[in-house]
């Protein structure tokens, strides 16, 4: 979609197609049914929203600020906006990622490693899964037996799926970032991480070395 990098309507339209699939059918159901009514949601619609918010938002503000800089205020937010909803989940991109900043691309990879959010279209480990980890290391931290949620315990069980599902995915990632550091030694580094995490999120992007390996 790097030809319609200036078209506002194609970008935002786009964005939201991805975003619709990637928040997940169990938490239209809950827009559909509740409307506004935020407080009726499902717990897990809760996370998800929240979440994909704060996913968005926060990479898009590290875009803007590093990226794009000889560009127009629109096309530039646009851009960067763009760059941050796609990573977990689609797979278009309307700008260069190679040319990006190291640190901009980490965070790219950061949000394809965490995906999208259950019962969605997205691959990755989950919004949720994200959200309920960051919370039992909270509890850890403070010296709590428990983990909540919203006021609401969690069970060790659901912790432990959280965890197992992320050691799967970090294995599986170090394993084929090794495989690909021993057969394209002449790629850089960064380049074989992007490559790999994209393919386990089954996200799609690319610096431009795919066609190559």
């Amino acid at each position: 979609l790097t030809g319609y990098s200036n078209n506002y309507i194609i970008n935002m339209i786009i964005m939201f197609l991805i975003i619709a699939g990637g928040i997940g059918f169990f938490t239209w159901d809950d827009i559909y049914t509740h409307k506004f009514h935020i407080k009726r949601y499902r717990m897990q619609s809760k996370i998800i929203l929240t979440t994909t918010a704060l996913l968005i938002i926060l990479p898009a503000v590290l875009f803007f600020l590093c990226n794009f800089k000889e560009l127009p205020f629109g096309k530039r937010l646009i851009l960067s906006l763009f760059q941050s909803v796609t990573p977990r989940t689609a797979g278009f991109n309307t700008a260069d990622i190679s040319s990006m900043t190291d640190s901009s691309q980490a965070v790219m990879i950061l949000l394809m490693f965490i995906g999208g959010s259950p019962g969605g279209t997205a691959g990755g480990v989950k919004t949720v899964t994200v959200t309920l980890l960051a919370f039992a290391v909270l509890a850890t931290v403070n010296g709590r037996e428990d983990v909540e949620l919203g006021h609401r315990r969690v069970s060790m069980e659901n912790v432990m799926k959280g965890v197992c599902v992320i050691l799967l995915q970090v294995f599986f990632l170090v394993l084929g970032t090794f495989a690909m550091c021993c057969v394209e030694s002449d790629v850089p580094f960064i380049h074989i991480m992007y490559e790999t995490f994209s393919a386990l999120g089954t996200v799609g992007l690319t610096m431009g070395i795919t066609e190559s390996l």
